[in-house]
């Protein structure tokens, strides 16, 4: 019994001691009504956190380790892959962060801020690993990183560190409400784009989409049971130029069909813009080709 409490107790400093560790890697971003989320210190002077959670506000007030108040700018935002970047007025000391790779059934300590200075901790397991995947606006994530792990609305945007220390990614809602970690490679990959831009360039049809069911009289015709109807069109966006009207149901675009809606939005990247797109509709009744440019996605959309 002794040996086993000696360990457990191994265990727990090892624990505490990762946590203390990681006190000056995040800030706490203030939101109104006293409420705040997590950034991670990326280095000295930006601060990443969940673009989702994040006001669209362009300058912030942040709460670093001991309490002391800094302030922040936005510097960038991409829904696409819900990471957004801070630019701090002055600069911090900056944490090393090494990436870790996750792995199913391993460990994983998200770190999250109380608001004040300190530093909140949950433990969880790797839930599942799986594959790169496009979010439902359309951002490639390099890997599934689900966690098993609860946490606070105030904690999201916090790193999650693996049982030696290395980072996994950063927290966040996914899909349903599970806790996932945005992989620290894709961090690396859309923080300097960010940089130089304030956004990632996507393409974009300029049409509001709903999925529907493929009526019964056409199903064997369009070959598939549903597909995306036309909701609105944008005045003068891609859809109108093309002749695309409310009412239309797209059935593919390139021969992606509409029924696998995160493939669809993962193929208007950056490299789509000034492409030509065929898409396979019904319109009245009948299965036609509307063939249409892809444009770049205005900022305010």
């Amino acid at each position: 019994m002794t040996d086993q409490a000696d360990l457990l107790a191994q265990f727990s400093s090892a624990l505490a001691a990762r946590a203390e560790a990681a006190k000056n890697a995040i800030v706490a971003i203030r939101l109104a009504h006293g409420r705040h989320i997590t950034g991670t210190v990326w280095r000295s002077d930006i601060v990443v956190t969940s673009e989702q959670s994040l006001p669209r506000n362009d300058d912030f007030e942040l709460v670093a380790a001991g309490g002391s108040v800094v302030t922040a700018r936005i510097a960038g935002r991409d829904p696409s892959t819900n990471i957004a970047i801070l630019r701090l007025a002055e600069q911090m000391a900056s944490p090393s962060i090494a990436a870790g790779e996750a792995h199913t059934g391993a460990i994983a300590l998200a770190i999250g801020t109380d608001g004040t200075g300190g530093e909140s901790a949950r433990l969880g397991l790797v839930n599942l690993v799986g594959p790169e995947w496009h979010s439902s606006r359309g951002g490639l994530i390099d890997r599934r990183i689900v966690l098993d792990i609860s946490l606070a609305q105030r904690e999201e945007g916090g790193p999650v560190f693996d049982a030696v220390g290395a980072c996994l990614g950063m927290s966040t809602f996914g899909p349903r409400g599970r806790v996932i970690a945005i992989p620290t490679a894709t961090i690396e990959r859309i923080v300097p784009l960010l940089l130089k831009d304030g956004r990632i360039a996507r393409g974009w049809l300029g049409v509001a989409l709903q999925a529907v069911a493929v009526p019964d009289a056409l199903r064997e015709t369009a070959d598939q049971s549903s597909g995306l109807m036309v909701m609105s069109v944008v005045e003068d966006g891609p859809a109108a130029r093309a002749g695309i009207l409310a009412g239309d149901i797209i059935l593919s675009v390139d021969g992606i069909s509409a029924h696998r809606f995160r493939k669809i939005a993962g193929y208007f990247g950056s490299d789509s813009i000034g492409r030509k797109a065929d898409l396979r509709l019904i319109r009245s009744g009948k299965v036609i080709t509307v063939q249409t440019t892809i444009a770049e996605r205005p900022a305010h959309e």
